[in-house]
């Protein structure tokens, strides 16, 4: 017990030095072996024991993430590290590295100012690697490199010791390229490089690593590891050159502190007055500021409620502070503060600017709230989310007296993961949650039976299309009911650039700068009136109003907007969520008394308006597609690319090494249902998998009429196709 006391006391005293400070995570693709290895770095740190390092999987807390052998949440740990002398606090967060749970990484990557990358050495370089480290780059977040289970090169692919070091120079050069991608302003500096110790190489399962720092410590360089892996003496390797030496010493010497990044990260995701006092609290990681909070995880925890886990960047918390929500415009009163220890929530009576923390009592706040001390503090640069839901499941709850117990649930569900919908389907009166992927909704509804306990049904999980259009409509006339106002509207496709825009940019057209805003429209392809007429963004979709000098349209413009809102979440084929439309309002008719036109004529005219002018538009559904990495020895080949074509699946390419091949391939999400077992048993469960979100593409005509047929019958719609006719008084 005087262990932990004296560990609880140490992290007391260092968190008020934030140059001792490195709040850092772990990413990595799955499987390239985080959690095993933050489980050596506990052990170092003395948080659990040595033996059972690398198969307790300490931070994989959850009954499910140990039946499943995945992480699903990303999880917070702070622990204390000697180097040269001086103690560094680490808190350290575990990301979960499947595509289905990246909502989670991306979070965890606004809470810290550093990462580790972990690449298995035989592997390389994955697509999943690919996509967690482009989310840190995004955030302005460090890396540095650690290449995990480099035995596997000795013992598996038998190489000799300049062939292992032409691999390893490969990942490095392929991680330095992304960098290079993704940051060319901070290359330079940034680059990962094995001379000055931003690389590090090691086995975490067998618990050693070698870097070019440590070798003149040790002694222990590449001629060293081979004879030792060679002879199967890890023990030796890994007394004399242990893991968590390695690698925390290159996190406290690459990684920045709070002091150094916050100067840099700030201008990235706060949009405010940089020299405003708050700004500069923020920039010196000032611990006498206003609170400055940014949420980036809410925890259920069964004794004390929801647990709000975040990143301090100004101000000092202590239970009993009132703060802000701002952008919930609520106001919490703290009631205790701490910092995690895995699953142990450690309580504490204050907790300065520059740390990771717990806090209990904000129950307004949800992943992505900023929380300040001052009422009208610009909140933070909201968190984007790379991929976005794209399969749905229907779920009630079996005995119908656990239905207000059911729906509390799926809100705190929603809460903690904002990557997971909750909708209520009006007309069937079912819960929906739409998801990354089949297994984040597996995962969902076991908890949900599991932790609390309640038995639910569900549907088996169905795809969310998106409704567009292909060519330009003529212009449809939309008549009020009472007829006295008369609106003209134009549909047409929307290029792909200009989603882009607004998707990376996060761009809010009320507040952008007009000129600015034109000239990027303009440049990804909308003409010049229709950039200077663009009065709102929405999902996907824009509207523009190009018309010239009418009577009363200021004043109605909010109504007009709401219909074409309405409009696009539930588009005419089947009422599913309508993308790539833009919408233009190219003349109108209006009633002089505001009276004649109220909500119930504006907008059930503009609605069916833009529903008429769809139909005529070339309308068709969008699918979404997900790429597939699949890895599997020669002989096994055959049977992976049947399982593709089976599934309307495209191969993209092939990459062969020794004797495992990499097929590489899209395919559409409706097909990919229980592609898991599928390819198990096709492979004898030889097979290594990934995917990722590959965006939406147009269903084959072919199919067309029997998918909006099926979404059709499902919703309760009439079984035939709608007519412009239908949306016309």
């Amino acid at each position: 017990m005087t262990r932990a006391k004296k560990m609880i006391d140490k992290i007391k005293e260092l968190m008020y030095m934030p140059e001792r400070i490195r709040n850092m995570g772990i990413v990595a693709h799955i499987d390239h072996g985080k959690t095993t290895l933050s489980d050596n770095l506990l052990a170092g740190a003395g948080m659990i024991s040595e033996e059972l390092a690398g198969q307790q999987l300490y931070l994989d807390f959850d009954e499910q993430e140990r039946e499943r052998g995945i992480t699903i949440n990303a999880a917070n740990v702070s622990m204390v590290h000697e180097y040269k002398g001086k103690e560094y606090l680490i808190n350290l967060i575990d990301t979960p590295g499947h595509v289905d749970f990246g909502g989670d990484v991306t979070r965890a990557m606004r809470a810290v100012d550093g990462v580790i990358v972990v690449v298995d050495a035989v592997e390389g370089v994955m697509p999943q690697t690919e996509t967690v480290l482009r989310q840190a780059l995004r955030e302005n977040v460090k890396p540095v490199l650690f290449v995990n289970k480099v035995d596997r090169l000795i013992r598996e692919l038998e190489l000799t010791p300049d062939q292992m070091q032409e691999r390893l120079i490969k990942v490095i050069t392929e991680v330095n390229k992304l960098i290079k991608a993704m940051k060319p302003e901070k290359y330079k500096e940034w680059m990962i490089k094995v001379e000055d110790g931003s690389v590090a190489f090691g086995s975490a399962l067998y618990k050693w690593a070698v870097s070019v720092p440590a070798m003149k410590e040790t002694g222990i360089g590449f001629k060293e590891v081979y004879k030792y892996l060679k002879e199967d003496n890890w023990r030796e390797l890994a007394k004399k050159s242990p893991l968590h030496r390695v690698v925390l010493d290159m996190v406290i010497k690459h990684l920045p502190s709070p002091i150094e990044a916050q100067k840099e990260r700030i201008k990235v995701i706060w949009k405010g007055d940089i020299n405003s006092p708050e700004g500069q609290a923020m920039v010196k990681c000032d611990p006498k500021g206003p609170v400055a909070l940014m949420i980036t995880k809410i925890i259920i925890d069964p004794h004390a409620g929801e647990v709000a886990v975040g990143r301090l960047y100004s101000g000092t918390l202590r239970p009993g502070m009132e703060l802000y929500i701002v952008d919930r415009k609520a106001k919490n009163r703290v009631q205790t503060v701490g910092v995690f220890m895995g699953p142990k929530r450690i309580e504490l009576p204050e907790v300065p600017a520059g740390n990771i923390v717990a806090v209990v009592g904000l129950k307004d706040a949800v992943a992505g709230s900023t929380c300040s001390t001052l009422e009208n503090f610009t909140p933070f640069e909201s968190i984007k989310h790379i991929s976005e839901p794209v399969v749905t499941m229907a779920i009630e709850a079996k005995n119908p007296r656990d239905l207000p117990k059911l729906i509390e649930v799926l809100r705190q569900l929603a809460k903690e993961d904002p990557t997971l919908h909750v909708t209520l389907n009006e007309e069937t009166g079912e819960h929906l949650i739409s998801g990354m992927g089949e297994l984040h909704l597996e995962v969902k509804v076991e908890k949900i039976r599991r932790e609390k306990g309640i038995e639910v049904i569900t549907s088996p999980p169905i795809v969310v299309f998106r409704e567009t259009v292909t060519k330009t409509s003529p212009v449809v006339e939309g008549k009020s009911p009472n007829r006295h106002n008369k609106f003209y509207i134009v549909v047409e496709p929307l290029p792909q650039e200009v989603i882009q825009l607004f998707k990376e940019e996060n761009i809010d057209i009320r507040k952008a700068d007009k000129k600015e805003l034109r000239k990027k429209l303009m440049e990804a392809g909308l003409t010049k009136e229709e950039a200077d007429g663009i009065q709102d963004y929405y999902e996907g979709n824009v509207f523009c109003d190009v018309t010239k000098g009418i009577q009363y349209l200021h004043e109605t413009m909010d109504l007009i907007i709401q219909g074409f809102r309405e409009a696009m979440s539930a588009g005419p084929l089947a009422k599913e969520p309508c993308m790539g439309v833009k919408v233009k309002l190219v003349d109108c008719k209006l009633h002089e008394d505001a009276v004649h036109r109220g909500p119930a004529q504006v907008i059930p005219a503009v609605k069916g308006a833009i529903y008429a002018a769809m139909l005529q538009a070339g309308p068709t559904l969008l699918e979404p597609y997900q790429k597939v990495y699949i890895t599997v020895p020669q002989d096994m080949l055959g049977n992976v690319t049947r399982e593709i074509q089976a599934r309307r699946g495209q191969i993209l390419e092939m990459r062969s090494e020794g004797d495992l091949v990499t097929v590489i391939a899209k395919a559409p999400v409706k097909e990919m249902f229980g592609f898991a077992n599928a390819i198990r048993s096709a492979t004898a469960g030889k097979a290594m998998w990934s995917v990722e979100h590959a965006g939406f593409e147009p269903v084959p005509q072919a199919l067309l009429e029997q998918f909006i047929m099926e979404v059709r019958k499902r919703k309760g719609l009439k079984l035939e196709l709608p007519k412009p006719e239908d949306f016309l008084p």
